[in-house]
């Protein structure tokens, strides 16, 4: 098999072996690291659609991590998708009015984000042994709520690594919030900043960037890695899930293999939809990708005028973790519908950063053709989660209920009809208020701990075990900083 190697979407660093990259996390230049070329499968779908997901696992990833050896990956695999996960799919499809919902909150920490960052610490301490680095890793994060629990949970107690966690103090829910809070291990760090997530978000990046800071930190016995889905060993056991739920659909009948299906994702950040285009890459039948949108309609805009503009406001919605104005991993995007141009990928996020607003050309405009940008807003959001939940006893999420209204308005606005697959990122248990206010208004007098058990009373849905009793753990991180505080208190913690 060819060795596949990486390159920085800003021209920047060229042929990084997988294990580099990853330890690495973002390249020297800002730039996101990208595949040299998206692998082709080594089986047919008809040969992978009976795999279980840790051999599928395996398949997929092979071609973008070769130079792990098998054994290497599949122990890294083997580690991650085991008893953690509450069903023994791992991501269980669930057909309920008229489409497929992919449930990919199984996990330990109830969101999408555990099906990459429980894997994600093992490829890092194996990449970190292949590229014989001796020094601790120190892993910094920004989130919007459930990236910052789920790293948090992947690397408690990891050796030879810290990390810490930035998130926006009034900007994630209060399960959300409670679960980073909470977190035990000697080497976890959670911080709330006085802020929104672009602020973190950016605040991660320019620490990144310094590079007198990253030669002091590394003078002092650390390197710097990102848990962060700009990392591409958090993004690419992305693109597993969606092969998984083709070949579930496939067993179940609803689609014939080679039939092809389309996505809708709840977005954000950029990634999850991201994996699902290198899928569609690889030869997964998938027609349109999707894109929903909350209030912070960025993405939907710049879907449809080809325009990136960040200058508006930030609102604060029920789906927190799609609160975000600047969507890093659509940089990959860019650089690929620009014909893989590094410097012209660079001007636009230069752009971005001294102007805020970017604007693509006509030609790459019409290279995005797979994708489809929609967006509800909170009252249609909440308006779908109680239909559903009425016509189908099934609870969406404030998250999923975005992706389910776009995907809706999508039909009636084309009139297509493919069987589509809804991304269900996170439990409803992670967003009690809304979901129960959604379901009947008698519900708002209640706090988000007391609406947990009344959701498992009308839903008849287990509340999962990591967070039974949350309310009562108690706090052990507690500190807040103002967002140019934060290169201030990464020295503090990691003693530099």
């Amino acid at each position: 098999m060819n060795t596949l190697t990486y390159k920085s979407t800003r021209g920047g660093e060229q042929e990084l072996p997988a294990s580099l990259a990853i330890v690495k996390g973002i390249a020297e230049d800002g730039g996101l690291f990208v595949p040299t070329e998206i692998p082709k499968l080594s089986k047919s779908l008809h040969e992978l659609c009976p795999m279980e997901y840790q051999d599928l696992a395996y398949e997929i990833m092979q071609g973008f991590f070769s130079d792990f050896t098998e054994e290497e990956l599949r122990a890294c695999i083997r580690s991650a998708y085991n008893h953690q996960f509450d069903t023994p799919q791992i991501a269980p499809i669930v057909e309920k009015s008229g489409v497929c919902f992919l449930e990919l909150f199984h996990g330990p920490t109830l969101a999408f984000k555990d099906m990459a960052l429980s894997i994600l610490p093992y490829l890092l301490k194996t990449a970190a042994k292949k590229q014989n680095i001796q020094k601790k890793i120190a892993i910094l994060t920004a989130t919007s709520g459930d990236t910052g629990k789920a790293a948090l949970q992947g690397f408690a107690d990891v050796e030879d690594t810290k990390i810490i966690v930035f998130f926006p103090q009034d900007g994630v829910s209060e399960v959300q919030k409670r679960q980073m809070t909470t977190q035990e291990g000697n080497n976890t760090h959670v911080i709330g900043i006085r802020g929104n997530f672009d602020d973190a978000q950016n605040g991660v990046k320019e620490i990144f960037a310094d590079e007198e800071f990253g030669k002091c930190l590394y003078d002092e016995g650390y390197i710097l890695s990102s848990a962060n889905s700009i990392n591409i060993g958090r993004l690419i056991p992305q693109v597993v899930y969606y092969f998984y739920a083709y070949f579930q659909m496939a067993a179940q009948g609803t689609v014939t293999i080679g039939e092809q299906i389309n996505v809708a994702v709840p977005t954000g950040n950029f990634g999850n939809i991201l994996a699902g285009y290198y899928a569609k890459q690889m030869g997964l039948p998938i027609g349109k990708l999707i894109c929903a949108s909350n209030d912070n309609k960025v993405l939907y805009d710049f879907f449809d005028t080809g325009i990136y503009d960040k200058q508006r406001d930030f609102i604060l919605t029920i789906s927190p973790s799609m609160d975000i104005l600047i969507s890093s991993n659509l940089e990959r995007l860019i650089y690929s519908i620009a014909g893989e141009n590094g410097e012209k990928t660079k001007e636009y996020m230069e752009a971005l950063k001294t102007s805020g607003k970017y604007e693509i050309t006509q030609e790459m405009k019409e290279r995005l053709a797979s994708f489809y940008g929609g967006y509800a807003t909170q009252e249609e959001t909440l308006e779908d989660i109680r239909n559903v939940f009425e016509k189908d006893q099934y609870l969406m999420d404030t998250h999923t209920a975005v992706a389910y209204g776009v995907y809706q308005a999508y039909v009636r606005a084309s009139g297509d009809k493919t069987k589509t697959v809804i991304t269900s990122t996170a439990s409803p248990y992670k967003f009690t208020a809304p979901v129960m206010k959604a379901l009947d208004a008698q519900y708002e007098q209640f706090d988000d701990f007391e609406l947990m058990r009344k959701m498992e009373a009308l839903s008849h849905i287990g509340i999962p075990k990591s967070i039974q009793d949350i309310e009562k753990r108690p706090i052990l991180h507690q500190d807040i900083c103002e967002k140019q505080e934060m290169k201030k208190k990464v020295s503090e913690v990691l003693g530099v």
